[in-house]
């Protein structure tokens, strides 16, 4: 993946084929820091200031601190080859917003689950949907803290051993970039079974 270098880096000439990832994961997780800090232009963010109105509505009492929040979704964009450009999603993490989930699934190769060990319940939601849609995966923790290793996470979120786990920093571009590169392996050995019975 190559490095930053414009906030309006325009889309090659020669980019032939568009790859469709999505990151999902509950309120505060990291979702909107991840694609800020690997997309190579600048993201599309629909952060908003969060209000009394979503007072009741919005659990915020273990994301202390955070005043905005994603109302549709984040987008940004990393040219793999000359030919090959990935799209990423950034999902809405509260229930309310839910609903978008499905059509932000449509298309997607595949997902990073982004997790908080401070509250790993919050991405039970977000691995149910993409089982159900079938879709492959990789679970990404966000080391805010120190917590439990991933043998503890795998284990609390009854991951099976197929399902790519790994750390991760959402901050830093380098992180990020390893958790997508991992679930690009993992999509190369998920749809491997069907490109050779195509074959």
């Amino acid at each position: 993946m190559p490095s930053r270098t414009s906030e309006r880096a325009p889309l090659r000439a020669t980019a032939a084929d568009a790859l469709k990832i999505v990151i999902v994961g509950g309120l505060g997780v990291g979702k909107t820091t991840m694609v800020g800090a690997v997309s190579e232009i600048r993201p599309l963010s629909t952060e908003e200031v969060m209000t009394e109105a979503g007072a009741g509505i919005d659990d915020t009492r273990r994301v202390r601190g955070k005043t905005t929040t994603t109302v549709a979704f984040d987008f940004g964009r990393i040219t793999l080859t000359e030919s090959k450009v990935l799209y990423l999603f950034g999902a809405p993490g509260q229930q309310r917003f839910w609903y978008v989930w499905d059509q932000l699934f449509s298309g997607s190769l595949g997902a990073v689950v982004l997790v908080d060990t401070r509250r790993l319940q919050d991405s039970w939601y977000s691995i149910d949907r993409l089982e159900h849609h079938r879709m492959p995966f990789v679970v990404a923790v966000n080391r805010f803290t120190e917590g439990p290793g991933v043998a503890a996470v795998r284990d609390a979120l009854s991951l099976p051993p197929s399902v790519p786990l790994v750390d991760c920093d959402a901050r830093l571009r380098h992180s990020c970039k390893d958790v997508l590169v991992t679930l690009l392996r993992h999509l190369t050995t998920w749809y491997a079974p069907a490109q050779e019975t195509l074959s």
